[in-house]
């Protein structure tokens, strides 16, 4: 029997990978323009900066971490999300000495051991940024402008932005408390993993999926009827803002993150159409994460894109290969010597340019051609070459010229820039 992949760790072959870099290649453009820049740290790490940063309670960090000892005996971890990494990086290089604020963006796989269903895997990828440096609303509502102009470039269907505050240390303590006391008079109908964490996790209760938990915690204390003055006027002037800029939402006053660093802002990119795990896209403000994590007191807002999920709700819309711009037929050895050279020649000029190497009929050439989507295809035989010409082919118009080898490849370079 051969060896097979890992459950949950999926191969992206040709034919998906041109999706991927769709959604990857507007990221980067779209990110740039506001201003981000690239940043690409390990895909594993000490796992104590995992539980310091999520936080040791969450499903996360107690279920779903792949954690090992490492041949010296540190327990390191395969990163579960993208933040702390992140984070961890800016404070160990001083990022925060280079300038008063730090615009970042990361893509790449994330790990976590859970059971693979839909759109959701063991390893996944993330698209996701971070602005570290500044607390004004202003800046919340240019990265939720920023993650909705994202998902209009890239023409995913069905989603539709939610946002919420979470609340900061000064207002979110006694929340906590008042939720605790609501959930412990309904322990019975709640389900096993909410009635284990009621206390060291409340607003999680919140967030269960489970029809029993979600219908006992419909009456449930909001957060958004507790926050202080300041989170409330925070809040008000980002939705402020988001009006200015025209950028729609609705408040969701139930939603919640699974880790622990979240204040005040929260927002989740939703869909309709892959079920109970309907996020496409999340983050929020996380002021106190860089502090926490022996940095200086600094704020920060991000959000992660889930890449799968987007690649899913693409589905018919994939994304084609790029065409060639020439294909070269040729029949005889002297023939498809000359057709090599001039191949390769093209491609160094940075133009995808496809021939057939193993010396097949024109027929099956041609097939080929077509297959591929050639916009041109260059037949040359040894009469041609030896009568220094050769037939040009426009396939999308089937218009055929013989023409002239000197000169050619000037020609259809010229063709191809001016297209």
């Amino acid at each position: 029997m051969g060896i097979t992949g890992i459950k949950g760790m999926n191969d992206i072959l040709p034919g998906e990978i041109e999706t991927w870099q769709h959604l990857e290649e507007q990221a980067r453009r779209i990110f740039s323009a506001f201003g981000y820049r690239e940043i690409r740290v390990p895909v594993v790490e000490k796992t104590e900066l995992f539980c310091r940063s999520i936080g040791e309670t969450t499903d996360i960090v107690e279920k779903e971490m792949y954690t090992f000892s490492d041949k010296g005996g540190t327990s390191m971890t395969l990163r579960p999300e993208g933040t702390a990494p992140v984070m961890r990086a800016f404070i160990e290089h001083k990022l925060y000495a280079q300038e008063s604020i730090s615009k970042l963006y990361y893509i790449g796989p994330m790990f976590r051991h859970e059971r693979p269903q839909k759109g959701r895997y063991r390893q996944f990828h993330q698209i996701g940024a971070e602005v570290i440096g500044v607390d004004d609303p202003k800046i919340d509502a240019q990265v939720l402008a920023m993650l909705s102009h994202y998902f209009a470039a890239t023409q995913i269907p069905d989603v539709a932005l939610q946002i919420n505050s979470l609340g900061c240390p000064e207002c979110r303590p006694a929340y906590r408390e008042n939720l605790i006391e609501f959930l412990e008079q309904r322990l019975a109908v709640l389900c096993s993993d909410c009635q284990r964490r009621y206390t060291s996790n409340p607003l999680r209760v919140l967030d269960c999926k489970v029809p029993g938990c979600k219908e006992a915690t419909l009456a449930a204390p909001a957060m958004l009827d507790n926050l202080c003055l300041g989170c409330e006027t925070h809040f008000k002037q980002v939705r402020e803002h988001m009006d200015t800029l025209s950028v729609g939402y609705t408040i969701n006053p139930r939603m919640v993150r699974g880790l622990d660093y979240y204040t005040k802002t929260t927002f989740e990119m939703v869909t309709g159409s892959l079920g109970a795990q309907n996020a496409v896209a999340a983050g929020g403000r996380y002021d106190g994460l860089i502090s926490d994590l022996g940095g200086p007191e600094l704020p920060g807002i991000g959000f992660a894109i889930g890449l799968e999920r987007l690649a899913l709700m693409l589905g018919e819309q994939s994304i084609e290969p790029p065409r060639p711009e020439l294909f070269i037929a040729t029949l005889g050895e002297s023939a498809t010597n000359a057709g090599f050279a001039m191949l390769t020649r093209l491609q160094r000029q940075g133009f995808l340019v496809e021939m057939e190497y193993t010396g097949k009929s024109l027929k099956a050439q041609l097939r080929r051609a077509d297959k591929l989507r050639a916009r041109r295809v260059l037949i040359l035989g040894e009469d041609e070459l030896a009568r220094g010409v050769a037939q040009l082919r426009y396939m999308d118009s089937s218009i055929q010229e013989e023409v002239a080898l000197n000169g050619l490849e000037n020609r259809l370079l010229n063709e191809i820039l001016d297209a």
